[in-house]
């Protein structure tokens, strides 16, 4: 069983009342398919993207008209109830968290499932993704500026079935102006971990889209439904070329796939994007092993190890686990 690495959108346990959005990073143990296509190269992007063999003879779905910030009338309404569109932008926006939070009003249920606002607005339901998708529409509904903000954290693993999940963080910036009681506001759906020490970005709607496709591709990957986690992944990109999670996940599909040239474009692709991209490196190392090109994949594992060993977080996380085991020398050590 090769060990790969895939980026999704999996979300942490909704355990505070101010709750936003996450994105993240799966790393994956995954099984060949039996039937794997005949991979055939060189490859090349626009083959990758638009002449891909898992793919070629089926009508995949057009995905741009997909709004995950669309509002429904009954949203308005909803919205209309609860906030006076006159008062203050702090006014409102008390309001807005007092409506999607407060008690009796709307009954928040956390889940694994990547939902657009509407979709979690009518199950009550989501993963902090959808919550953010939903926050964002609903504040900019009332006149509130909302904007989605990637946030850099501490690593964080989880296992799922045969996926190990390491989670990355988004969250809300929301600009109340210059006057009183203004300024900029983080709505978070995980303020236990949240620190306002840690670098954060407000980005686009282009790359929050490119979250929200990257996030549904990858879980139609591990639900095994090729042809939507390939359309899913492509828009993504299409959304923002940039997004090196898409790239490395699109990888992994075509690897599943027994696309191996394919797959190795996607990786390259990510990495050209962002040379420091460990997850990318690590794919890459374990598919240059798979096809016995030991030298090329040790160059990439040893990328991959200076660069972790240099980043204050993973150190941190070492420290813990050398903590735990008594061994408290080492743990100074890293610390350090």
């Amino acid at each position: 069983m090769n060990q790969n690495t895939l980026f999704g959108t999996k979300f942490r346990k909704l355990r505070a009342l101010f709750a936003l959005m996450a994105l993240m990073i799966v790393s994956s143990c995954v099984t060949p398919v039996q039937s794997p296509v005949r991979d055939q190269g060189p490859v090349t992007i626009d083959m990758l993207l638009d002449d891909n063999p898992m793919v070629r003879d089926q009508d995949l779905p057009d995905l741009s008209t997909v709004d995950p910030l669309e509002l429904t009338p009954e949203m308005v309404a909803f919205l209309d109830q609860y906030v006076n569109r006159s008062h203050g932008h702090t006014a409102r926006l008390r309001r807005l968290l007092y409506a999607i939070m407060g008690e009796g009003t709307f009954d928040l249920v956390y889940d694994d499932v990547t939902r657009t606002a509407i979709g979690t607005f009518e199950n009550e339901q989501g993963n902090c993704l959808s919550f953010t998708n939903m926050f964002v529409a609903m504040a900019r509904n009332v006149g509130l500026d909302a904007h989605f903000q990637e946030v850099l954290i501490p690593p964080d693993w989880s296992i799922e079935g045969q996926s190990f999940i390491f989670s990355q963080h988004i969250n809300v910036h929301v600009d109340l102006g210059s006057g009183y009681l203004g300024g900029d506001q983080i709505i978070d759906f995980n303020m236990y971990d949240f620190r306002d020490t840690y670098d954060r970005e407000i980005v686009s709607d282009d790359r929050a889209r490119a979250h929200y496709f990257n996030n549904i591709g990858v879980e139609r990957m591990l639900e095994g439904d090729t042809t939507l986690a390939f359309a899913n992944l492509r828009q993504s990109i299409r959304e923002d070329d940039t997004f090196t999670p898409a790239w490395a996940n699109l990888g992994i599909l075509n690897r599943r796939e027994g696309l191996e040239s394919y797959a190795e474009v996607a990786y390259l692709k990510a990495l050209d994007i962002d040379s420091v991209n460990l997850v990318a490196m690590s794919n890459l190392a374990s598919l240059y092993e798979q096809q016995g090109q030991l030298e090329l994949a040790e160059q990439y594992r040893s990328r991959v190890k200076s660069h972790r060993m240099r980043n204050p977080y993973f150190r941190y996380q070492l420290a813990r686990i050398a903590f735990e085991d008594g061994d408290y020398d080492e743990s100074i050590d890293h610390l350090n």
